[in-house]
């Protein structure tokens, strides 16, 4: 398990990066094995970096890292990590799959890294286990595998499986495993190398805080976003979302007119629209999953509303064929403030 003292040092990672792979995600967890190894003076830890046919890949922001090997290459090692980024559900992984689950059989300590959880949950690697992703892919792997247990957490680890959100999460999970297998000194050395002002554990939350999001600090307006990022598949009503924060609807009005310079209805129908754009550029489900998926009761309403939002059509935004999506479900005008 990953953690755990490691049987020899130095003790080898391979980072198996698919095209578009996060570049921050995968040095932030390289940079803190190399600051654990100058300041401890021993090669506590080693990297190697391997892609599906050994070729170099490009990194979501254009860059192209050397390449070790291919995945034949990576089959003696007992830490992998698949490493993702952009456009996770179209990779190709004919030749991953069979390759990742052939080194789960040889029991090794398979990882994903910022959105190598939708390539793991895929190849069937995340069945009995809990994992996490980045924030902004969560509802995708949830609303594809909604059998595996995924949280939102910075970085979890179960057993021979581990998973980050990506970004300084990385850094984050290997503070933790550095702090695991060889002290909580050489891991607050390594994490005051970087500025990074503490370690974060698992428990730490993945996103800003709603304060610091909003830059809005109303106890109550806050609860009341906060009600609504939890229910955009099936929305509340302005009275429910009232009730609930101790306010009268008028008083409600009044709240979000004034910090947030728009009414509560059309906040929160930019939230439901914005997370189906997220569901949009990283799944395959059709527009009236997604419709559902965010709490609109047709298509045809719901392609209205995200034409209106976001000046194209739901069609338009995955660059799919056809016309609009028909509508599958009748609107129902009583139907929560969206």
């Amino acid at each position: 398990m990953l953690g755990n003292a490691p049987r020899e040092l130095p003790q080898l990672f391979g980072f198996i990066l698919v095209p578009d792979f996060s570049m921050m995600a995968v040095t932030a967890a390289i940079e803190a094995m190399r600051q654990a190894n100058r300041l401890s003076g021993r090669e506590l830890y080693g990297w190697r970096l391997y892609t599906a046919d050994g070729a170099p890949i490009r990194a979501s922001n254009g860059f192209f890292l050397p390449i070790d090997g291919d995945l034949e290459a990576a089959s003696s090692l007992d830490t992998i990590a698949v490493c993702g980024g952009l456009q996770i559900h179209l990779q190709d992984t004919s030749r991953l799959c069979p390759w990742l689950r052939k080194m789960a059989r040889r029991g090794a300590d398979i990882g994903a890294i910022c959105t190598g959880s939708h390539i793991l949950a895929k190849c069937g690697l995340l069945d009995g286990y809990t994992c996490t992703i980045h924030w902004e892919n969560l509802a995708a792997l949830v609303e594809q595998f909604p059998e595996i247990q995924v949280t939102n957490e910075l970085f979890e680890i179960d057993r021979n499986r581990f998973s980050c959100a990506g970004g300084v999460a990385a850094m984050d999970m290997m503070l933790n495993v550095i702090s695991r297998q060889h002290g909580h000194e050489l891991a607050a050395a390594v994490a005051d190398q970087f500025m990074h002002e503490r370690i974060r554990d698992h428990h730490d939350h993945q996103r800003m805080s709603l304060p610091a999001r909003l830059g809005v600090r109303h106890p109550k307006l806050l609860s009341v976003v906060k009600q609504m990022e939890d229910n955009l598949e099936e929305p509340l009503a302005r009275s429910e979302l009232a009730e609930a924060a101790g306010l009268s609807t008028r008083q409600l009005e009044r709240l979000f007119r004034k910090y947030l310079q728009r009414s509560p209805a059309r906040f929160y129908l930019e939230l439901r629209l914005n997370r189906a754009r997220l569901l949009l550029l990283q799944t395959n489900m059709s527009v009236i999953d997604v419709a559902l998926a965010c709490g609109f009761v047709s298509a045809s309403h719901f392609s209205k509303c995200y034409r209106d939002f976001f000046g194209h059509t739901p069609r338009k935004e995955r660059g799919m064929p056809g016309g609009e999506a028909s509508g599958e479900l009748s609107d129902d005008p009583q139907s929560a403030v969206g």
